[in-house]
């Protein structure tokens, strides 16, 4: 069976399930079977599937209808996950998906935050998907995504436009730490609220004066957090692989949209992930003689992660591959090593 063939599979296997188990957690197995498919790893997607849905729980019965002209009020309500899955599937199946995007993009994206950036990394691999083909399997898949990202959506605080001049690495440097290195997500990024430095350091960052810079600018946002990883990345193995995911998320979504919704989404994108390098980055770096060094071709760096198996660890490579590609920076492939490095293999 071609790739295509064996992701639609995947998909009608998975959407009878919800998006999140266990109360909160994310369900990644749709994002890991398409970044699979993409670098022609079709034929270990049941197998990987096989291994993963037994923790999943079923898609989740809405509570009541959410009204098309009174949607502000469901927005972020998890227990209204139903209803918004509900919600995208009549959108999705009454008008083109490329005009629900552009209608919805703009709503959602100040939420970006939304399940631990999940909403939006789980779009972007929806829309890579459709852009290639599109069919019922994919449509059902965009649907679920914005409905997830719907029910999670969640703002960070204190959020500025970039306007300084600093380049990334710069910028990045700059975000303080919140407090309170505890607990989940939502707790950490509340205390962004307030926080000395976090508005100033997101507004260091030098700004993209039109669209065609803010899809330049998302790049390199995308390249310097997978390359940052590599010495940054023990603050948290699993979180800070999202300061990489999401942008080259949202980077993956613009050929879908207006080119109007471009610089908007880059100051998401940059907003979201130095959120998560507040949240979760570590006191200091490690030196350089401490960073694994990544001694084989791309092919073969994905290969281990497909070994390793956990989802972030695909996930990234998947990233990593994309940034290698544009830059022929070895570190790219370095920071999935490290990545399996720090991250448990499923079932250890």
């Amino acid at each position: 069976m071609s790739g295509d063939g064996t992701l639609n599979e995947a998909y009608e296997r998975l959407h009878r399930l919800g998006p999140e188990f266990e109360g909160w957690l994310t369900n990644h197995a749709p994002m890991a079977a398409e970044s699979l498919v993409a670098h022609g790893h079709e034929d270990v997607v049941h197998r990987w599937l096989d291994q993963y849905v037994g923790q999943l729980e079923e898609k989740p019965r809405g509570l009541w209808p959410i009204d098309p002209a009174e949607w502000r009020p469901a927005m972020g309500d998890p227990h209204r996950l139903g209803d918004w899955l509900t919600f995208f599937e009549h959108e999705v199946d009454s008008r083109p998906w490329r005009e629900v995007l552009e209608t919805w993009w703009p709503r959602l994206l100040p939420g970006i935050a939304a399940g631990a950036t999940h909403g939006v990394i789980r779009t972007g691999h929806a829309v890579r998907a459709l852009l290639l083909q599109e069919d019922a399997p994919r449509l059902a898949e965009f649907a679920q995504a914005l409905g997830y990202w719907a029910a999670r959506w969640q703002s960070v605080p204190g959020v500025v436009a970039p306007a300084g001049t600093a380049d990334f690495d710069a910028a990045l440097d700059a975000v303080p730490q919140v407090p309170e290195q505890a607990r989940g997500i939502n707790h950490r990024l509340d205390q962004l609220a307030g926080l000395g430095g976090w508005s100033a350091a997101l507004a260091s960052l030098e700004p993209a004066a039109d669209p065609g810079e803010a899809r330049r600018r998302l790049t390199r946002l995308a390249d310097a957090a997978t390359l940052r990883y590599l010495s940054h990345g023990h603050g948290s193995g699993i979180m800070l692989v999202h300061t990489a995911t999401a942008p080259t998320a949202v980077l993956r979504t613009l050929p879908a949209l207006p080119r109007s919704q471009w610089v908007d989404s880059f100051n998401a994108a940059w907003a979201a992930s130095a959120a998560v390098v507040a949240a979760y980055g570590p006191a200091e770096p490690l030196p350089g003689e401490a960073l694994p060094v990544a001694a084989h071709t791309p092919e073969e760096v994905f290969e281990q992660a497909v070994e390793h198996a956990d989802a972030h660890v695909i996930k990234l490579a998947d990233t990593a591959l994309d940034v290698f590609e544009r830059t022929g920076d070895r570190g790219a492939l370095s920071a999935v090593v490290h990545a399996g490095n720090l991250i448990q293999r499923p079932g250890d």
